[in-house]
């Protein structure tokens, strides 16, 4: 392999790698997000009084059914994206591993 390709396959690793830790820190968000929705719906379905929800910067009431509507449609919607940033992951997981071993076994190649 040409040191040219050899470097277009490293800088495509490292662009791989840049992905991934971005791909991480936005699943790391969605499972935060995950994990305060269901502790709001937790909450939401022990009350028994009014219900208040915070919409933007106001607060408004709701019906306890409204309130529960929307908290299951953000947590399908957080739970699907997710999934995508999951599969994505995998995705370049698997291109990453495989540019590391190109680079690896170039490597060994020109030592040799």
């Amino acid at each position: 392999m040409e040191k040219e390709q050899l470097e277009k396959i490293t800088r495509d690793y490292q662009m791989i790698q840049e992905q991934l830790q971005a791909l991480t820190m936005q699943r790391e968000q969605f499972a935060g997000q995950k994990a305060e929705l269901k502790d709001a719906m937790e909450s939401l379905e022990k009350s028994t009084g009014k219900v208040f929800y915070a919409v933007g910067g106001a607060i408004v009431e709701l019906t306890k059914e409204a309130a529960i509507k929307d908290i299951k449609e953000k947590q399908d919607s957080t739970e699907m994206r997710l999934s995508i940033l999951s599969k994505q992951y995998d995705e370049l997981s698997k291109r990453e591993q495989s540019l590391r071993a190109d680079i690896t076994n170039e490597l060994k190649a020109a030592g040799q």
